[in-house]
């Protein structure tokens, strides 16, 4: 049993799945805004579902629109994943769009009432609260890691394994234990460790997700999707019901 928290993306434009999947046991959600079928409004709906008390309110965007982002955070997503970050300049604009001044140029406007109590300061609060996620997925994003790492007011990164597989030029699959990709996961850790950030990876057997948080290299992984878990439970249970015809 590990206690790294351990998230999961959803695709499907549906406020109940998410909710399930949290009673289900996750610690929390990526509204997947990326890949799947959930465009800006049903991604502000799911996001507003979600109990204000989940940390991993976390939405991935299609690219780092600042009114997109914006429009999310002011629904309550808690953190934003920018995919295929590759330069220390794209890392600034994500940053920019997701934190206020002074340290990024998010709008103030109107939004969800008391979406940042607790503090003094409704903007310092936020900033504390909402996380710059960079997705490092290739190639030129990890020979950049230093410079994008650099970047202040950046939070956390995390890998998207089938991507830089086939960045490295190897068939994109998941849970890689040796060669270039999981190389690049473990010198990643340890330069988001010396900048002081958190480090998360995209997984697919729980084994897996087990196994980099034994050895202390993640702290936190998101394990699968709604799609994925649907596909293989529809999988296992109509072959089920072929073999005993």
């Amino acid at each position: 049993m590990s206690d790294v928290p351990v998230l999961i993306h959803v695709a499907v434009p549906s406020t109940l799945i998410a909710e399930h999947m949290l009673n289900a046991g996750y610690d929390g959600v990526v509204v997947d805004v990326q890949h799947g079928e959930i465009g800006y409004e049903a991604g502000c709906s799911i996001v507003r579902a979600l109990p204000r008390s989940v940390e991993y309110s976390w939405v991935r965007v299609a690219g780092i629109d600042s009114g997109m982002i914006c429009r999310l955070l002011d629904a309550g997503a808690r953190g934003v994943i920018a995919p295929a970050v590759e330069t220390a300049d794209e890392a600034r604009a994500l940053v920019r769009a997701c934190k206020y001044p002074p340290i990024g140029g998010r709008s103030l406007g109107p939004g969800r009432p008391n979406l940042y109590a607790g503090g003094e300061s409704v903007t310092q609060t936020a900033n504390s609260i909402v996380k710059a996620v960079v997705q490092i997925e290739t190639v030129p994003g990890v020979e950049a890691a230093e410079d994008i790492m650099s970047v202040p007011g950046l939070d956390s990164i995390y890998v998207g394994p089938n991507d830089l597989a086939l960045s490295y030029g190897l068939t994109p699959r998941l849970d890689w234990e040796s060669g270039p990709v999981f190389d690049a996961i473990v010198a990643l850790s340890q330069q988001a460790r010396r900048h002081g950030l958190t480090f998360g990876v995209f997984c697919s057997a729980p084994e897996y997700a087990l196994l980099l948080a034994d050895r202390g290299l993640v702290d936190y992984v998101a394990l699968g999707s709604d799609v994925t878990l649907l596909t293989k439970i529809a999988a296992t249970t109509i072959s089920t019901y072929r073999r005993k015809k």
